[in-house]
C-alpha cells in the first residue's frame, strides 16, 4: 500500500482500520476506527484534508480528492458506504449514507444523513441533497424519501463492510 505524507502532512489512519495493499493515501488525510480502504482506492489529500469517519466503506476503485482551485476539503461521515469506482471531489458526505457504484459527488455539494445516491447518478457542484432522499440520474434528482427497507440496507451494508474489512485484517495477519 502507498502511504504517503505531502507537504509536511501525513496521513493518519486509526490502526483498526483495514487498508488494501493496493490503495493509496496521500497527505492530510484522517481515517477512523473500523473503517475498511478497498483494492486501488486513492484518497489524495494534497490540496486541503480528507476526513473519513468510523465504520466507513471506501471500496474498490473509489477516488477522493480534495481540489487544490476551490476551498473544498472533504468530509465524510460515520457508517458510510462509497459504491466501487465512485468518485468525490470537494464534497461532504453525512453519516450513514450510501454512494452508488460509479456516483460522482462534485465540488461543495453536501450529501445529508441517511442518503441513498443511485449508481452512476452524477451530482453537480453547490448542491445540498436533505437527509432521507433517493437520488438517480444524470444529473441527480431526488425521487422519492427513502423507507424502512432502505433504512436497513444503508445500516446493514456498513455494517457488512466493516465485518468484512476485520476478517481481512485479521486474515492478512497470519
Amino acid at each position: 500500500m502507498t502511504i504517503q505524507a505531502f507537504r509536511n502532512k501525513s496521513p493518519k489512519i486509526n490502526p483498526t482500520a483495514y487498508i488494501a495493499e493496493t490503495a493509496t493515501i496521500i497527505g492530510d488525510v484522517e481515517i477512523g476506527g473500523g473503517c475498511s480502504i478497498w483494492p486501488n482506492a486513492v484518497i489524495r489529500g494534497d490540496a486541503h484534508p480528507i476526513r473519513i469517519g468510523e465504520n466507513t466503506n471506501v471500496q474498490d476503485n473509489v477516488v477522493i480528492h480534495a481540489p487544490t482551485e476551490l476551498d473544498a476539503p472533504v468530509t465524510i461521515g460515520r457508517n458510510v458506504s462509497l459504491g466501487h469506482s465512485a468518485m468525490l471531489h470537494g464534497c461532504e458526505v453525512d453519516d450513514n449514507s450510501l454512494i452508488g457504484i460509479h456516483a460522482v459527488i462534485l465540488d461543495k455539494t453536501k450529501i445529508g444523513s441517511w442518503v441513498i445516491i443511485g449508481a452512476g447518478a452524477v451530482i453537480p457542484a453547490n448542491i445540498m441533497i436533505p437527509p432521507n432522499s433517493l437520488v438517480v440520474g444524470v444529473p441527480g434528482k431526488i425521487v422519492r424519501q427513502l423507507n424502512a427497507d432502505d433504512l436497513r440496507y444503508i445500516a446493514d451494508n456498513a455494517k457488512t463492510y466493516m465485518k468484512l474489512g476485520e476478517t481481512y485484517k485479521e486474515t492478512l495477519k497470519s
